[in-house]
């Protein structure tokens, strides 16, 4: 199951995480060494593999400086399944607002799908042979018996064979060769597509939880006929809609879920943000604190380890990875309950980012901005390219914005680079033809953003 973590060592993992995210390498060295822990105790002495629990990570640090990306990033690497929360959005039992079991849930989803598609592709040939088939037998039905009409499409008649048979099955074998070969991609047949039986259905009853609503409305659609309706569609459409269905229709679900389980519980990430939000103040007594400290008290349970019910089975949440962040401003990690503070062990502080790490967030990473807006301007035939004074400038603008109104790290910088290339963006293709060359200097960011620097008023500015 996690094989693929096998050949990658925490160096490696590091590595692959520079690709995308510049500095903080301390919290990198963390993240890589928990990732590396998991095939590690996959790998160790069964009677002992139980008992060795994840170290969860606390990250510590202000907006946009590459937390969430981390644990995406590292959840990619791992190919393990993730799911990203927000604590603010929790309340505790007994409130209105998401049940903390819902991210376990969320998880195993996830999960379930990561699988299904692996499994997919799996069967993928044998599901592609039998479209094939269904978009045959729509083109050309095949003879059921001797006295069934022959379907002729050949040009001469004087070579139709005497048996009917023989015929439908030679222009059965020249379409079939014709659909592989794409020359028949446009042309329009009726194919029968499942359809829920009752879509949108609601459950409602008192006193019920998430899963036990799931559950159930799982079971009522489950007992519910298959409905099917028929489309009109081209033979590419048609072999897309077809695919999936009939490659869905050849996966065992028993295993799919029974892998997912096991992938989830093992291998999955929860990535928990704004843990701050739900620290109480040092002062205590009645108000929002004691909601905040009640979230905390229900998410004790899950990061400890414990079982929570799913649509797919019974979840242990012992060896899930979690990692909480939080920019602590207000709150300090001292404010959680002290339970909670001693199940995230490893705590890291991820660095403010400096005008060179703009810089280098704008030209090295595989996702860089830049390289974002090339791609979608290349798309249109034009060719945009920054020079290194130019990327110097945006950095600068973005640290000096960042410091004089607020703080919101690297997402400062799609701000201002959208507010640079905005114009550029509009006049393409009408007033920017196709083959045009455009490239940003240091002059044409001042010019652009000129106003940006004389009034600091910069409410539009900020997201």
């Amino acid at each position: 199951m996690l094989e693929s973590l096998e050949h990658l060592t925490p160096a490696q993992i590091v590595t692959e995480l520079d690709k995308y995210i510049i500095g903080q390498k301390d919290a990198k060295r963390n993240v890589a060494i928990a990732l590396r822990n998991r095939w590690r105790r996959m790998n160790a002495d069964k009677s002992i593999q139980a008992d060795i629990v994840p170290n969860n990570i606390l990250m510590i640090g202000a907006t946009g400086v590459g937390k969430t990306e981390i644990a995406r990033r590292l959840a990619k690497i791992a190919d393990a399944p993730f799911t990203k929360v927000e604590a603010s959005k929790f309340t505790e039992v007994g409130y209105v607002g998401r049940d903390v079991e819902s991210m376990v849930r969320d998880l195993v989803e996830q999960s379930v799908n990561m699988v299904k598609t692996q499994k997919k592709e799996e069967v993928k040939q044998r599901a592609a042979e039998i479209v094939e088939d269904i978009i045959l037998d729509a083109l050309i039905p095949p003879i059921q018996g001797r006295n069934a009409s022959p379907v002729s499409l050949s040009s001469n008649p004087n070579t139709m064979p005497d048996n009917d048979f023989e015929l439908n099955e030679r222009t059965r074998e020249k379409f079939r060769e014709k659909i592989r070969n794409g020359e028949l991609e446009e042309r329009k047949i009726e194919i029968r597509i499942q359809q829920s039986a009752m879509p949108g259905m609601g459950v409602m009853g008192p006193g019920m939880d998430e899963a036990s609503m799931m559950n159930i409305q799982e079971m009522i659609s489950g007992m519910m006929p298959k409905k099917t309706k028929k489309r009109k569609v081209s033979i590419a459409e048609a072999r897309k809609i077809l695919l999936e269905e009939e490659a869905s229709k050849l996966i065992d679900m028993d295993e799919v879920k029974e892998e997912a389980i096991f992938k989830a519980e093992n291998a999955g990430v929860i990535f928990i943000d704004e843990i701050d939000k739900v620290a109480s103040s040092s002062k205590k007594g009645s108000g929002p604190d004691v909601s905040r400290e009640g979230v905390q008290r229900d998410l004790l349970p899950i990061v400890e380890g414990s079982s929570v019910n799913t649509k797919y089975g019974i979840i242990n949440t012992d060896h899930i990875l979690f990692i909480a962040a939080g920019a602590f401003h207000v709150a300090k990690p001292s404010d959680l309950i002290p339970e909670l503070q001693g199940r995230f062990p490893i705590r890291v502080e991820l660095d403010s980012l400096t005008k060179d790490d703009f810089y280098q967030i704008l030209k090295f990473p595989k996702n860089a901005l830049t390289k974002q807006y090339e791609a979608l301007l290349a798309a249109e035939s034009v060719s945009l390219t920054f020079n290194d004074e130019a990327l110097d400038e945006i950095a600068t603008m973005a640290y000096e914005v960042n410091a004089e109104v607020e703080n919101i790290g690297a997402r400062r910088l799609q701000t201002i680079m959208s507010r640079l290339l905005n114009d550029i963006l509009f006049d393409v293709p009408d007033k920017i033809g196709a083959n045009a060359q455009i490239l940003v200097t240091r002059e044409m960011v001042k010019e652009k953003l000129a106003d940006m620097v004389k009034n600091r008023d910069l409410s539009e500015y900020i997201l």
